[in-house]
């Protein structure tokens, strides 16, 4: 062969031959190494043009100077010993960069004619950089996936290949079998004997076959665990893993502990008739729901006052059988307990299936019951018939309003006798009794005070409080109630104010909210020297009316109470701070009914902030 090419094929034919080879091949000759022959495929892995043809490799590749490509092309010309090169790292400059390259490469001399002498070396290359990269992700992913299984909260294991060998386990699985680690490398039946005659081989044979998933939920398995066979239950998983062919090649396990939740839910079933026939037994209504809020039991009293049939989900019930003024305040409160995974408490009216027309008042509460991590699990509710305590409410308030009225009129008396007698005593320079006078005619001024409330509230509660709305100066106002105001309280009264204008409502009305806030803030903040007043108009063309005390302030679970009916402080202070508890319920109602809205901001220590909005311009429509 030698001798035909000799013969036969011309220096400049061979080279012409290498360079349209389909491999990447270069012949460097001399010591030097220079480039003779170099084909596209060659020139494309060196990222260079045909120019650098007749180079010495070194001016053409300079950036291989440090990297040990010369002293094995030396080490060739001097031995003769060709040189395989396989995944070798080369640093290579392409475009102006240099880049991170991996070659398998021959090095071969070449010799003279009468092969006496090496004259150069034949270079044939493969670039294997994308495989090499691949190989490296594709361990980088396998170290990734061990160090997860191992530290997984979940037990994970990886069985291998037809026969099923234990590849993988983590300590969670390891634990959960009752095993340690001589186990790997085992077939799974030998290694964990006595899950032969069960189910779990035969599944997952069925899913190396398939290449299709298996999971189940609360699942047994009996394991030996502490040298005797129990019984556990498990949430669990089969998932084939398959090579780049699509070819199941193992499966990976994953598997949680359920036994306490389903022994749990064992006990809860064997006492769930129990509880039924409690529950049945009971004279109030009660119905539990899931998480979402969805009715599941009802219990025998809700059948027995309603007459329905099964369980109808929360709207459709609710629309049979409360009152329709009832409906909307009833959904609004389950949605915003709903959201705030609160409980609830809620008067509304049910109708009586006995009486044609007819509605009794029912008192509804329902809690939410949490898991560990504060998430609803279920709710639970009651329905408790109030109508009768209703009814004497009713009585109560129509009490309240006879006697109001009754009182007012030997009141005006006392007031008119005891003003009289002041002046008397003043013109008989007897001052002493005089300034007596005056204080029986401040604490008239009191009863009369808490007498106009108790009237205001019945006429609340009747629906009988009227507003007279009319434009009015709101600064002029503002000024007059708090100039009133400082001269009964030693307590600064400071004001931030901008100029709010002429706004529309009820004047007298919106002068007694403000005096009833002013007095709040005084008599809850007895060791303090002052109180802030601020109002603003808003950018919606609502007024904003702040009145800010440095007193001792509302705890945060007592703050949406202190506008109901009848509250008032509670606590080792409560003797302190006197009156009905009606002042704030009946600023609400009147800013209800004036179309704005009062809250309250407190810090319990360090005081409070009474704010109410009302519009600026009130729309009767």
């Amino acid at each position: 062969m030698k001798n035909f090419l000799k013969s036969n094929i011309s220096q400049e034919s061979l080279a012409l031959l290498l360079t349209q080879a389909p491999i990447a091949l270069s012949m460097l000759m001399g010591d030097d190494f220079t480039i003779q022959v170099a084909n596209p495929q060659i020139l494309e892995l060196w990222g260079k043009k045909p120019e650098i043809i007749g180079l010495k490799l070194l001016d053409a590749l300079p950036e291989i100077k440090d990297q040990p490509f010369i002293d094995l092309l030396n080490n060739v010309k001097k031995t003769g010993t060709p040189y395989k090169g396989y995944k070798q790292l080369a640093y290579i400059v392409r475009n102006g960069n240099t880049k991170e390259c991996y070659f398998d490469f021959i090095y071969a001399p070449i010799y003279n004619d009468d092969e006496s002498e090496i004259i150069g070396i034949s270079v044939v290359a493969t670039e294997t950089t994308e495989q090499v990269l691949a190989e490296r992700k594709v361990a980088e992913t396998e170290y990734k996936l061990e160090n997860l299984i191992k530290e997984s909260d979940y037990a994970i294991a990886i069985y291998k290949g037809e026969d099923l060998v234990i590849d993988m386990a983590n300590d969670k699985m390891l634990k959960t079998w009752g095993k340690d680690r001589s186990i790997i490398g085992k077939k799974i039946e030998q290694g964990i004997p006595e899950l032969v005659g069960q189910s779990f081989l035969g599944l997952l044979k069925k899913v190396y076959e398939s290449g299709e998933t298996y999971a189940a939920n609360e699942d047994r398995a009996d394991l030996v665990v502490d040298g005797k066979l129990q019984t556990f239950y498990y949430n669990f998983s089969y998932q084939p893993l398959k090579n780049h062919n699509g070819e199941v090649y193992a499966i990976a396990n994953v598997a949680v502990d359920v036994t306490d939740v389903v022994l749990t839910k064992k006990r809860l079933q064997e006492n769930e008739d129990k509880y039924r026939n409690l529950a049945d037994s009971l004279p109030i209504i009660i119905w539990t729901a899931d998480k979402d809020g969805n009715i599941d039991y009802y219990n025998k009293k809700w059948y027995d006052y309603t007459g329905f049939e099964g369980i109808d989900n929360r709207k459709n019930a609710s629309q049979k059988i409360l009152h329709p003024d009832d409906f909307p305040k009833a959904m609004a409160i389950w949605k915003t307990s709903q959201k705030n995974k609160s409980a609830y408490e809620i008067e509304y009216q049910f109708r009586d299936k006995s009486k044609e027309n007819c509605y009794r008042w029912f008192l509804g509460r329902a809690v939410p019951i949490k898991d560990e991590n504060g998430e609803v699990i279920q709710w639970i509710g009651t329905c408790t018939d109030i109508d009768e305590f209703k009814q004497f409410q009713q009585q109560k308030d129509n009490f309240l309003g006879i006697a109001s009225h009754e009182l007012k009129t030997p009141l005006t008396s006392l007031k008119l006798y005891s003003q009289f007698l002041e002046k008397n005593l003043r013109k008989q320079e007897d001052h002493k009794n005089a300034m007596v006078a005056l204080k029986m005619d401040d604490q008239i001024n009191k009863l009369n005070n808490l007498i106009n409330d108790l009237l205001d509230v019945t006429k609340i509660q009747n629906g009988k409080i009227l507003l007279n709305h009319s434009e009015f100066d709101f600064d002029a106002l503002v000024h007059e109630v708090v100039a009133e105001q400082q001269m009964s309280t030693k307590q600064k009264i400071d004001l931030e104010t901008e100029n709010i204008g002429i706004v529309s409502g009820d004047r007298n009305r919106i002068s007694q909210v403000m005096s009833n806030l002013i007095n709040n803030a005084i008599k809850y903040s007895p060791e303090s020297d002052k109180i802030l007043i601020t109002t603003k108009l808003k950018e919606n063309k609502t007024v904003l009316f702040s009145v800010k005390d440095y007193g001792i302030g509302i705890p945060e679970n007592k703050k949406d109470k202190v506008f109901e009916q009848y509250y008032r402080v509670s606590g080792s202070k409560e003797h302190t701070f006197p009156g009905l508890g009606l002042g704030l319920y009946i600023s609400s109602e009147i800013i209800k009914r004036s179309g704005g809205k009062i809250f309250v901001n407190s810090v319990e220590g360090k005081g409070s902030d009474f704010c109410f909005e009302i519009p600026k311009i009130y729309n009767l429509l």
